[in-house]
């Protein structure tokens, strides 16, 4: 068994700042997770050489895989540092196990391993990732839905806003507009919606944007790392598919 976790994080004050690494070693439990290792960093914020420095930054909420807010890259793969088990992504090296965290690079970065996932939300608003209703009373029994149909929003909706999706893109990028999987994993869910999908076609519009479902090139890196199986690549297909009926009845004049 591992008797020390040594921990190489990357360090930065704020945007633009230089960037240093600390090493920190913090005393083997079994069962620890990442952001376990962090606290007990956070109770002496002090390097393997002896130098005393400020505790690392991080963000957290739930600990259990919910709020998506603790993404970081722990030893060059995107993903969860509250389900991170040490034991899983530490890498041996003789009574010692390595984890290098990094933040996101795909945002805007804050300090240390807090981003800003801003952007996130503000695609959620470009693709109209609500339900429109006039009024918060009673509407009664909404219509009946095929349970496929079910199965798939409740799977689109386990998307909790982490940003891993996008930090595996390689579309999603400076060069490139693209939103990234989590807005057109979205767009499928609130057009599959009864009265969501009163909205299908201004979604739609932008999907044929240049920030929309063109900018995809299928790479499939999301799928991979979505912490939530969201069933992201069937989305893309999906919108892909529905951006061209909609483009084709729009120049014949029948959207």
């Amino acid at each position: 068994m591992p008797k020390t976790i040594r921990l190489k994080i990357k360090r930065q004050e704020k945007a633009g700042a230089e960037i240093r690494w600390d090493i920190f070693e913090v005393p083997y439990k079994q069962n620890m997770n990442v952001i376990s290792a962090l606290m007990e960093i956070q109770k002496n914020p002090a390097t393997t050489d002896g130098k005393a420095v400020r505790p690392p930054s991080w963000e957290a909420a739930c600990l259990e895989e919910v709020c998506g807010s603790c993404s970081m890259n722990v030893n060059g793969r995107i993903r969860q540092a509250c389900t991170a088990l040490v034991e899983d992504v530490g890498q041996e090296d003789g009574e010692a196990l390595n984890i290098t965290l990094e933040p996101m690079q795909k945002f805007p970065l804050v300090r240390d391993l807090i981003v800003d996932r801003s952007k996130m939300f503000e695609n959620l608003k470009k693709v109209d990732a609500w339900v429109p209703i006039d009024g918060s009373y009673d509407l009664g029994m909404g219509p009946a839905q095929d349970d496929h149909i079910r199965h798939l929003r409740y799977a689109l909706s386990r998307c909790m806003t982490c940003g891993c999706c996008l930090e595996a893109c390689p579309q999603v990028n400076d060069h490139s507009p693209f939103v990234g999987p989590a807005a057109v994993a979205q767009t499928l869910l609130f057009n599959l919606h009864p009265v969501g999908k009163t909205l299908e076609n201004e979604r739609l519009d932008f999907m044929s944007s240049e920030e929309g479902i063109t900018g995809c090139g299928n790479a499939q890196n999301c799928v991979k790392v979505c912490p939530k199986s969201v069933p992201l690549t069937q989305a893309i297909a999906q919108i892909n598919r529905d951006t061209t009926f909609y483009r084709i009845k729009k120049w014949m004049g029948i959207a």
